[in-house]
């Protein structure tokens, strides 16, 4: 089964736990901190494979959670940083954020890497709150939380020609005889649910790839008739080839199809219709098949060049295999994906050190990045810890803005998943 969907929830690893420990070796009385830092978790990445060719995998797995690093110990010596976890995704997937619908990346090349959930920092040791004025530190850090959110994927074949037209127009017995992919084929629309790829090898060494794309319908770029689904897959090709059924049986006119499925591309995206098209008149060994055709012809004009087919007897199709290998020379790839080794949006912006918002009645949220990492990173059993991150409250004027926001005594406040009772 073709699956060109997913959606997925990715962590990356926790950090290690810095430790509170000192040197204690005979004839050194006062050996002073030796707590070692923990090690970072791993961050799940993607790997672009080209050997892939659907997101099935994703179907029977769905959560990737990347491995913790290890703690630190005595003697300043750190905890190990944990492994990434590789996940191979197929070429052509664009994963975005599932809540933001953020784009965080395109993979196009085999090989190609993605940082989907960067793992977090290990937690330092009391070694490293050692200063002059604190020559005894008994304060370490947990490990940073890792990343984690939902992700959805979306997979976009790439093909240089893409084959449109109408359901039952024939474009699966055209890739049957141009390529060596073996599609369903049979005489009633919508044979094809899911869209094909094959490789046309040429006489010369070389080739190129299509994609057989199901049979679009009016409305399909609102979705209709999986519209959306099949639509994405015409994005990145260079050349469209639309089919054509000549026949007019079921009283379809060729001309009517080609205009409705040319403002579907249209309407789905407005530089598809601009990409350059062959028209492959198909089943002209049908008896309306002539008639259709001069009317089609004087409805196009010399817009477009007309190559007549009969796909099932596979005749005709070598002098469109070469017309489309030559518009595929001259015609670059589609505007905004081009092959890159690292695709993806930053978006900088200024943010509030916290924001306060009430959940319920005596409730309180605290929300924030930096003060929720931090919160995270604490160890509330460690007193000198708590009184280190009083200080920092102190500093960031959090207690201030708990007061003016209307926050009561004994009033619960949240931040991460940490909960206090407010105390003046």
């Amino acid at each position: 089964m073709f699956y060109d969907y997913a959606k997925i929830y990715v962590k990356g690893g926790d950090g290690g736990n810095g430790v509170v420990a000192f040197r204690r070796e005979k004839y050194v009385p006062f050996g002073g901190p030796a707590g070692g830092d923990g090690g970072g978790g791993g961050s799940v990445v993607f790997v672009g494979d080209e050997g892939l060719r659907t997101l099935v995998d994703f179907k029977y797995k769905q959560h990737y959670k990347a491995e913790r690093g290890m703690h630190g110990q005595g003697k300043n010596m750190h905890g190990k940083t944990a492994n990434d976890m590789l996940v191979r995704v197929p070429v052509g997937t664009i994963v975005k954020d599932a809540e933001s619908e953020e784009l965080l990346g395109d993979i196009t090349t085999h090989g190609q890497e993605l940082v989907v959930a960067k793992g977090g920092k290990g937690g330092r040791g009391n070694t490293s709150f050692f200063s002059p004025n604190n020559k005894v530190p008994e304060v370490a850090e947990n490990g940073e939380p890792g990343q984690e959110h939902w992700l959805t994927l979306e997979l976009k074949l790439l093909a240089d020609v893409a084959l449109v037209g109408m359901p039952n127009a024939g474009k699966s017995t055209i890739i049957s005889r141009i390529s060596a992919a073996k599609p369903k084929i049979a005489d009633y629309p919508f044979t094809t649910l899911v869209p094909n790829l094959g490789v046309v090898a040429l006489d010369d060494g070389n080739s190129f790839v299509v994609a057989d794309v199901p049979g679009l319908i009016k409305g399909a770029h609102e979705g209709a008739g999986l519209g959306h689904r099949f639509l994405r897959h015409v994005e990145r090709c260079r050349v469209i080839l639309h089919v054509l059924d000549m026949s007019g049986l079921e009283e379809q006119k060729p001309w009517e199809d080609f205009a409705a499925i040319n403002e579907e591309l249209k309407l789905y995206r407005s530089d598809l219709a601009k990409r350059p098209q062959i028209i492959v008149a198909n089943k002209m060994d049908m008896p309306e098949a002539a008639g259709n055709l001069a009317i089609l012809k004087e409805k196009l004009g010399d817009k477009y060049e007309i190559y007549l087919v009969i796909a099932l007897k596979n005749e005709g199709l070598m002098p469109v295999i070469y017309k489309a290998w030559e518009l595929i020379q001259n015609t670059p790839l589609p505007l905004g994906i081009e092959p890159t080794e690292s695709m993806r949006h930053v978006i900088v912006k200024a943010e509030e050190p916290f924001v306060i918002e009430t959940e319920e009645q005596g409730v309180w949220r605290v929300k924030g990045e930096k003060i929720e990492r931090l919160v995270a990173m604490t160890d509330w059993d460690n007193s000198a810890a708590v009184t280190r991150m009083q200080r920092i409250f102190d500093k960031m004027g959090l207690d201030q803005a708990l007061r003016l926001a209307g926050v009561a005594e004994g009033d619960l406040v949240c931040i991460g998943k940490e909960k206090f009772n407010f105390a003046e």
